[in-house]
């Protein structure tokens, strides 16, 4: 049976909900692997994949509250008998980066420029209606958890851990060459660590890469000091890569 098909048949059996408990998601269902501390569950929204997009956001994993919006809107799509081959795209446009994330990214990247560069009155709009040049995903694109907590891409790292080595090399890697002339916008030093290996391997031009740009989490108290810090190199990134575009 197909990996969606399999899933999508649990998410049927759920009961009909806006939001889940951990024990309801979190179960034996949606694990799709599990070594040591870390464990791997399915979600519905890093399916979608937008091979045209001119901005690739990339997340380290999507967290709890990602999985389980991803999860009650392709179980609401299930109810309205909406076609399972479309039910990726409505869950990733309405779960990536969702809540205070989402928020905090298009902040910060209006205050870059990068709405202007795009021809937007803000990038907000990247999640609404101008998402035809957006692609988001994560190096690891279900939801992984490091002792039961949302995994941040340390303890381990992922070029350290075979488990996670390999959903990085079948899932992540794959997208990172169909997108590696996009502008590429990595949250935070655990994902940059990762994309420098990409690019020593050919697969990403540093230049194309928006390095410094931080963990959008408002729980990452340097946040906002990196962000200044980075602030000018990254406008210049953004300039230079729209002036040879």
């Amino acid at each position: 049976m197909d990996k969606m098909e399999k899933y999508f048949d649990k998410i049927a059996d759920l009961p009909l909900k806006e939001s889940y408990s951990r024990g309801e998601i979190l179960s034996s269902d949606f694990l799709m692997a599990r070594e040591n501390n870390i464990e791997i569950y399915y979600c519905t929204h890093n399916e979608y994949i937008n091979k045209e997009a001119r901005v690739f956001i990339i997340g380290i994993t999507p967290g709890f509250q990602q999985m389980n919006k991803s999860i009650a809107v392709a179980r609401k799509c299930l109810e309205d008998n909406i076609s399972v081959n479309d039910i990726p795209y409505i869950c990733k446009r309405e779960a990536r980066f969702f809540g205070i994330l989402r928020k905090n990214i298009t902040q910060m990247l209006d205050e870059l420029g990068l709405n202007i560069c795009l021809e937007l009155e803000s990038c907000e709009q990247l999640f609404g209606d101008k998402d035809f040049l957006l692609h988001t995903t994560s190096l690891i694109p279900y939801a992984a958890f490091a002792n039961c907590k949302n995994y941040a891409g340390h303890n381990p790292k992922i070029l350290k851990n075979e488990l996670l080595t390999h959903f990085l090399e079948e899932y992540f890697k794959p997208q990172a060459a169909d997108l590696q002339n996009s502008l590429v916008i990595p949250l935070g030093k655990g994902v940059e660590e990762v994309l420098s290996q990409y690019i020593q391997e050919g697969i990403f031009k540093k230049e194309n890469i928006l390095l410094g740009f931080p963990h959008p989490s408002g729980a990452n108290g340097h946040r906002l000091q990196q962000f200044e810090k980075n602030k000018e190199r990254m406008k210049d990134t953004i300039s230079d890569y729209f002036r040879k575009s």
